[in-house]
């Protein structure tokens, strides 16, 4: 912004800060941020206020690194971005109507408000710009972080662990299956492995080729793969798809695929 623009705002500091403000409580009424106390959101309102008059005197790059380490921060304490944006709006309307007020020569006023808002636009599109690459960072983190929880294996007894899977099973996860069923049968030397799928809503044959591709790999590391879980519902998808699972033991419960489990490892469990 030019820098008589800004010479002229600055002098108005407290009138701008004064009707912001106001603004700026309105907006508290919005549904999303009911759940912030009164102080909190003061507090918050008067670093933006006061952030934002001061990037009016920041150059460009500066300005810039400025927005984003404030947006950076922000974030991180889950301030919705609709607060800022809207702000941003009121900021706007605010410095357009004390100009009005004080500019008489149209043609300076029309360049004060083309001036006003291009640098509003500019902080938005910032402001909107680092909330998504931020929230795509935080999303891909918590991604990855639900995946590595998504398909545990599970030493029950000796030489015997189990998979449960909860959800829908895409080739993603599929793939991650895979690495932590291998992965954890060589880690605890595993004779048998029973992969659960009564969490699993639907088995169709992407589901199924997975789940043989899975039971294969498994032998392949010498040990054996029972599938449990099978619901009627399930069974009766797998016949009417003319899925192939006869290669490998499937059971209805956990309690018999244990079971099995425990016969082909020459265990029992004896009452005393």
């Amino acid at each position: 912004m030019k820098t008589y623009i800004v010479s002229s705002l600055l002098e108005n500091r407290e009138n701008i800060l004064e009707r912001w403000g106001q603004e700026l409580q309105d907006i508290k009424q919005e549904q999303y941020l009911q759940s912030i106390s009164n102080s909190t959101y003061e507090n918050m309102n008067a670093e933006f206020m006061d952030f934002l008059l001061k990037k009016l005197e920041f150059d460009s790059a500066q300005a810039n690194e400025k927005v984003s380490k404030f947006t950076d921060k922000y974030i991180l304490n889950g301030w919705p971005l609709a607060y800022f944006t809207k702000g941003l709006q009121a900021f706007r309307r605010v410095l357009l109507s004390i100009l009005t007020e004080q500019e008489t020569d149209m043609g300076i006023l029309m360049e004060k408000f083309s001036e006003i808002d291009e640098w509003c636009d500019g902080v938005v599109n910032q402001l909107v710009h680092d909330y998504t690459g931020s929230w795509q960072d935080v999303f891909e983190m918590q991604k990855v972080s639900l995946m590595e929880l998504s398909a545990p294996l599970i030493p029950v007894f000796e030489d015997i662990t189990v998979m449960p899977l909860i959800g829908t099973i895409d080739t993603a996860r599929a793939k991650l299956i895979m690495e932590n069923l291998l992965e954890g049968i060589i880690n605890h030397r595993s004779q048998v492995v029973l992969i659960d799928i009564t969490g699993v809503p639907v088995v169709d044959t992407m589901v199924a080729h997975h789940i043989i591709q899975a039971s294969e790999a498994v032998r392949l590391v010498g040990a054996r793969c029972i599938l449990v879980g099978i619901r009627p519902e399930i069974a009766q998808t797998i016949v009417n798809l003319g899925i192939d699972l006869t290669k490998f033991p499937t059971k209805s419960t956990l309690r018999k695929g244990m079971e099995t489990a425990l016969e082909l490892t020459n265990k029992k469990i004896v009452k005393l």
